[in-house]
């Protein structure tokens, strides 16, 4: 880790005067919150486990977790048929069965048909399949039952069935046409189908075991390694098939065994949907990541639960295809647990959840949600951090979890050690990786910080640092001096001067005061918070505060309190109303509005990077509900024109190279898209890269290599970076310089 740079005594002072009037603070609007334009929450890592008790062919029932109570979705698009009974055995796919004594209560789902089956004195019950119910009488014989139409019930005996067995297992599952039962006879175990239509029973395979997983449809059975057609002639062996998840057959669907196991996934291998064909022993993957529930259907399907994360996991729906392969569709989301929020962020078009979503206790992270310009969500959620397994806070510390948004994807947080003293941390860009920055200090508090600049506010009296965190290595400490209000933007530091009012730029790259502003405070201010060309004071709790505009040289008073600057306005909480009030500016004039009521009952004491948040970044305003979700509101404010804060664009050492790519990064205001081009002298375009910010960062990455893939010479090339904001607000940003390939 570089070694500090030490600053005693920075002057900040030579302020000109350019307005002396403090103006009155307006009137603020009568509480009229706002209509929150997204919600959205932190979703557990881990999916919702999902039960299935019935399936249908209009849709299905099933239980959440350890939940017992059932739930019914319905497939989109189903239409109903146009008869529905026992006297189509057809329809049975939707039938839902009862049983109360000896009454079957059969219900056809879709189009509310209904019948009864009377079980008769001296028959158990033993399965149902659609319209159809399997008894067995004292004797052992087998019984299928079905409702007549007068209200009596029909008796089909069952035939073919080996004298003297003894079954021991009805399975339902793939058809309405034929239901599987395992018998033994003579201490042999053996799989055959019962025909539901004509009450004839056939033996397949002889010799599965105590307890075999058996799997079928209307053109095969399936139990351990073996298989056999429906159709094939008496006397025909069952083949013999070739897959690693024997003992994970979940259906047969068409000719496709279908097979995965939630429970163990072989070394090396993904949770997977595999389809193995009873017809060529070809394998396919059906879905990717599915090591959900799953459960054969009635109608010769499977319904699977899987998808990429909690907050991407569905029901699919599989079925046959006329060719013998299968389908897989999508017909339901399943709606992920909420995780408790410990604490908020926005920056650039990003929404930072910060808390536990695991099992693991103290496993706290950040996860960032993309958002539009109007602070609607337009991604899932995804870790943007390393795991951090103990509080980054003080115990009993009222602002925990201090956190702050750096606007280039990262967030920096106070770390406290075993010794008591606290670091800064920054992490963001990976899951596994973060940078760090001891302060010597401890119980400070974080200051404002944007980029590779992070302030830090001693909790001994008088000191104040900026670590300096470039691109992603290690920090350092940039800035150290005697603490008084201050805030980082891009590469300055803005804190009071040497005249009452006037506030001071440090350029922390050139080590230098280069500009010097009167804002026509009438004090030292207590808390200064910089954003483009706005600058915010304020003289304490009581007041008065305003915001100068250094573009137009405006003064404008604002209401008293702690609040926090965003781009042509600024938040605050009122703590005895709950209120969290908004003053637009931009104008020149301040506004002020209710954008929302916060819970009466704190969720998080940690102000405003625990209750809500605020977009400096060309975006809007979070905050947390009573149900611990996070409500989104459009600001309603002109963004300023896109620009650059801060660049870090020297040349790659020892490259550029696939290795070691050059990796200048470009620290914007807001979110924007963007075009490189990479130039030879003579104007000749080598390489043109494009992307998207990360936040409002622009991270482009060349390898050295001309577009065809050939390596560049080495020498100077000129560089042009085009950036357009992904508000739509203000014109392009054009930027340009050199780099030069060793």
């Amino acid at each position: 880790m570089t070694r500090s740079r030490r600053l005693m005594g920075l002057a900040l002072g030579g302020a000109v005067a350019l307005s002396g009037t403090v103006l009155a603070a307006p009137a603020e609007a009568a509480p009229s919150a706002d209509t929150p334009v997204a919600t959205t929450q932190l979703n557990y890592v881990a999916p919702a486990e999902i039960h299935y008790t019935w399936a249908g062919a209009s849709g299905f029932r099933y239980q959440l977790g350890i939940w017992a109570h059932d739930f019914w979705a319905d497939y989109p698009g189903v239409t109903p048929p146009e008869h529905a009974g026992p006297d189509d055995l057809a329809t049975g796919t939707d039938v839902i069965s009862s049983r109360s004594g000896a009454t079957v209560t059969q219900q056809h789902r879709s189009t509310g048909a209904t019948a009864t089956v009377a079980v008769p004195v001296g028959q158990t019950y033993r399965a149902a399949s659609g319209w159809s119910v399997v008894t067995q009488d004292a004797a052992g014989a087998l019984h299928i039952l079905r409702a007549a139409a007068d209200g009596t019930t029909t008796d089909l005996p069952v035939t073919g069935f080996p004298s003297g067995a003894e079954p021991s297992t009805f399975v339902t599952g793939g058809s309405v046409r034929r239901l599987a039962v395992v018998s033994t006879v003579d201490g042999v175990a053996s799989a055959g189908l019962i025909d539901l239509a004509d009450g004839s029973f056939r033996t397949y395979i002889t010799g599965v075991g105590a307890s075999p997983r058996i799997t079928f449809n209307d053109r095969w059975v399936v139990s351990g390694s073996k298989s056999i057609r429906v159709d094939s002639e008496p006397g025909t062996e069952p083949g013999t098939i070739t897959t690693p998840y024997l003992g994970s057959a979940q259906a047969v669907v068409g000719d496709q065994l279908l097979a995965a196991d939630p429970q163990f996934i072989p070394g090396g291998e993904k949770p997977q949907l595999t389809a193995v064909s009873l017809a060529t022993g070809a394998k396919r993957i059906v879905l990717e990541d599915s090591d959900g529930a799953y459960t054969a259907t009635p109608d010769g399907g499977l319904l699977a639960t899987g998808g990429p994360s909690s907050s991407d996991w569905h029901v699919y729906r599989v079925l046959p295809r006329p060719d013998g392969d299968v389908s897989a569709e999508a017909v339901f989301t399943v709606a992920p647990n909420q995780a408790r929020v410990s604490g908020l962020m926005m920056a650039g078009g990003e929404l930072l959840m910060f808390g536990n979503a695991t099992v693991n206790a103290g496993w706290d992270a950040a996860y960032a949600v993309p958002l539009d310009p109007t602070g609607k969500p337009t991604g899932t959620q995804v870790r943007r951090s390393p795991y951090v397994a103990s509080s980054p806070c003080l115990s009993g510390d009222a602002a925990c979890p201090q956190l702050e948004a750096l606007g280039d994807g990262r967030f920096a947080f106070l770390y406290t050690g075993t010794d008591g003293k606290e670091s800064v941390h920054v992490a963001g860009l990976t899951t596994d990786t973060y940078s760090t920055e001891p302060t010597g200090d401890s119980a400070g508090r974080l200051g404002t910080g944007t980029g590779r600049y992070v302030l830090y506010n001693g909790g001994t009296p008088g000191i104040q640092k900026v670590a300096d965190f470039p691109r992603g290595a290690d920090g350092e400490t940039a800035l150290d001096r005697g603490r008084t209000a201050a805030a980082v933007w891009g590469q300055r530091l803005w804190a009071p001067g040497t005249t009452q009012g006037s506030v001071v730029a440090y350029d922390l790259k050139a080590k230098k005061n280069v500009a010097t502003v009167d804002t026509g405070a009438p004090c030292t201010p207590t808390d200064i918070q910089a954003v483009n060309t706005w600058l915010y004071w304020s003289c304490g709790s009581s007041g008065p505060a305003g915001v100068y505009d250094r573009a137009t040289s405006r003064a404008i008073a604002v209401p008293a309190g702690q609040a926090r600057l965003a781009d042509g306005y600024l938040v605050r909480e009122n703590r005895t109303t709950h209120e969290l009030l908004l003053t637009d500016f931009h104008t020149g004039a301040a506004t002020t509005r209710t954008v929302a009521v916060l819970p009466t009952a704190d969720q998080n004491t940690g102000g405003n990077t625990g209750r809500w948040a605020v977009d400096r970044f060309g975006g809007n305003v979070a905050y947390l509900t009573d149900k611990g979700q996070v409500a989104i509101v459009t600001a309603g404010v002109p963004t300023s024109p896109l620009a650059q804060m801060e660049a870090q664009t020297d040349p790659q050492a020892g490259g550029p190279t696939l290795s070691s790519p050059w990796r200048p990064v470009w620290q914007l205001n807001k979110p924007s898209t963007w075009t490189l081009t990479l130039s030879t002298g003579s104007g000749t375009v080598v390489r043109t890269l494009t992307g998207s910010s990360t936040a409002a960062a622009v991270r482009p990455a060349w390898d050295g290599r001309r577009t065809d893939g050939t390596q560049a010479p080495r020498g100077t090339y000129t560089w042009k970076l085009t950036a357009a904001p992904r508000d739509g607000q203000g014109p392009d940003l054009a930027l340009t310089g050199t780099t030069i390939t060793d």
